[in-house]
């Protein structure tokens, strides 16, 4: 069996440009949330998103570190964010100078859930304005969700496996999960994986207000918006970014004395639960007929009933996120008990979740809600509870498992699916 490890990390949030400032304002309980500065949002609903802040802002971010200038023109947001944030797991784990026969084995799987909605509507536009010929030449490969793959596969030379994964908010999930596969399946050693997107303009905007996915009544006071578990949540705030991790196998990373921040033992993409969110009570996957009963941890052939991962979800399609040590005892019983649920935010298609769980297991730390953004049922700021049997915000040495139902770590950065994936701590 080949074992799959974690060994780059990369991300673009409205927490910051990079890793370990996004990082260290999620631990600082900043929210990424604020009033619309894309577009003139006075006549929408929503008047208030996670943005991406401009590279002047005190954490903002700044393209032309990686990308060129000739790039960024032709296309959307999303890619500009996962051009970068794969080009920062690359340089972390040690692999811009890849030897030919190495690159021929390395290979990219970054998805988006809608991608170039922006371009898109510009263009409408200008084909409704101003006519056919007025439309730019690059609107097709600028807006297209397989191009982050591409436009990351043409700059670095990766010549391995290049695949785009488009699942809504489990895209990002979903993109580390295949990429593991593939490497599994000895199609490549090295997978760059993750998701990006950038839909906050008029039409996303003006879309998700009119299903009622929005949140609307905190305009005025956006860092108090994302309340996922509130008895007073009225909806997500939208956000963008990108977030990127480079898996290998482990053979291969031990061999080039690469840093290991986890292993990733396994993961699973399967059908909705029932229409009221709930699962049988044999945890059964009601669709299917059971058919997707033990698939959650498929690279290592484990089995575990999804009953071991039926609590409160801030997001329908959100199941559940496995992390725990190398060597720990494998008793799904034996491991609930060490269970502590967990909120974790970012970017499309949780992102976050490879960047994120790995960090909380490089730091032993688990972010506690921002500022505002706790249950006014509960106490309004209070920290969320993280370990058993308290409110601290840093996971004990001894914790074996931390469950993550969704909007991954951060309420307030954006929203965001955890899909199920089993993240192990290497050593």
């Amino acid at each position: 069996m080949r074992r799959v490890v974690v060994t780059g990390l990369g991300l673009v949030t409205p927490l910051g440009g990079d890793v370990e400032t996004s990082w260290r304002n999620i631990l600082a309980g900043k929210s990424g949330a604020g009033p619309i500065t894309h577009f003139d949002a006075s006549d929408q609903k929503c008047r208030i998103a996670c943005e991406v802040k401009p590279a002047d802002h005190e954490y903002g971010f700044d393209p032309g570190k990686r990308i060129d200038h000739k790039v960024q023109r032709q296309v959307d947001p999303f890619i500009i964010f996962g051009i970068d944030a794969a080009g920062q797991a690359i340089e972390d784990a040690g692999l811009l100078d890849m030897p030919e026969a190495m690159r021929f084995r390395a290979g990219c799987s970054i998805g988006s859930g809608i991608g170039g909605l922006p371009g898109i509507e510009k263009e409408s536009l200008v084909l409704a304005e101003k006519g056919p010929g007025r439309v730019s030449p690059h609107f097709v490969h600028g807006r297209l969700i397989n191009l982050i793959s591409g436009q990351v596969s043409i700059k670095y030379g990766l010549m391995g496996p290049n695949h785009a994964v488009v699942t809504a908010c489990s895209t990002g999930a979903h993109s580390i999960g295949d990429a593991a596969r593939m490497i599994k399946d000895d199609d490549a050693d090295i997978m760059l994986a993750g998701g990006a997107e950038a839909t906050i303009c008029p039409i996303g905007i003006a879309g998700f207000a009119q299903a009622r996915a929005l949140s609307t009544n905190f305009n005025d006071q956006p860092e108090k918006a994302s309340r996922p578990y509130d008895k007073d949540r009225d909806g997500f705030v939208l956000g963008e970014g990108a977030g990127t991790i480079v898996l290998e196998t482990e053979e291969h990373a031990l061999a080039r004395g690469a840093h290991i921040y986890a292993e990733l033992a396994g993961g699973a993409g399967v059908g909705p639960r029932r229409a009221d969110g709930d699962v049988g009570t044999d945890g059964r996957v009601e669709h299917d007929g059971g058919r997707s009963r033990g698939r959650v941890c498929p690279l290592h052939g484990g089995r575990c009933s999804w009953r071991d991962g039926n609590s409160p979800s801030g997001h329908f399609t959100g199941d559940h996120l496995l992390l725990h040590k190398e060597g720990q005892d494998d008793d799904l019983e034996q491991r609930r008990r060490h269970r502590s649920d967990c909120r974790q935010g970012a970017v499309d298609g949780s992102s976050l979740v490879g960047d994120g769980t790995a960090l909380c297991l490089r730091d032993s730390v688990v972010p506690r809600a921002p500022p505002g953004g706790g249950s006014s049922t509960t106490g309004g700021e209070r920290p969320v509870s993280l370990t058993p049997g308290g409110d601290r915000d840093v996971a004990a040495p001894e914790l074996l498992e931390m469950q993550v139902d969704l909007v991954a770590v951060h309420p307030d950065v954006g929203d965001m699916t955890a899909r199920s994936h089993d993240v192990r701590c290497h050593g």
